[in-house]
């Protein structure tokens, strides 16, 4: 069995890695802060990740079967709605909610 000052070193160590792991991005994070190329991302990065979703989720999607309808229909209820009232949250709620009603009804296999 292992001796107490053993484990008890383990434990420090083990806490302390910890601590700085937990401790490293926000001490990273703040001469980040100030970076004009950290501002720039900051605005252009949402965009392109959507947009890497986009291509990512429709790559494979078979436009001549109708199951692909579903998404084609969730894509542009999103689309419509950001464009009405620029609110994401509410554009992803509601071409998801357009996508997963006729996915699992009209166009369930």
């Amino acid at each position: 069995m292992p001796d107490t000052p053993y484990l008890m070193a383990a434990v420090a160590a083990s806490a302390a890695v910890t601590w700085a792991l937990r401790a490293l991005p926000f001490a990273a994070l703040a001469p980040l802060r100030a970076s004009g190329t950290v501002r720039y991302l900051s605005t252009r990065m949402p965009a392109g990740i959507m947009v890497i979703l986009l291509v990512y989720c429709l790559r494979d999607l078979p436009l001549t079967e109708s199951h692909a309808l579903a998404p084609i229909a969730g894509l542009a209820v999103t689309l419509g709605l950001h464009l009405w009232r620029r609110n994401a949250l509410l554009s992803i709620l509601g071409g998801t909610t357009v996508h997963v009603a006729l996915a699992s009804t009209l166009f369930a296999h």
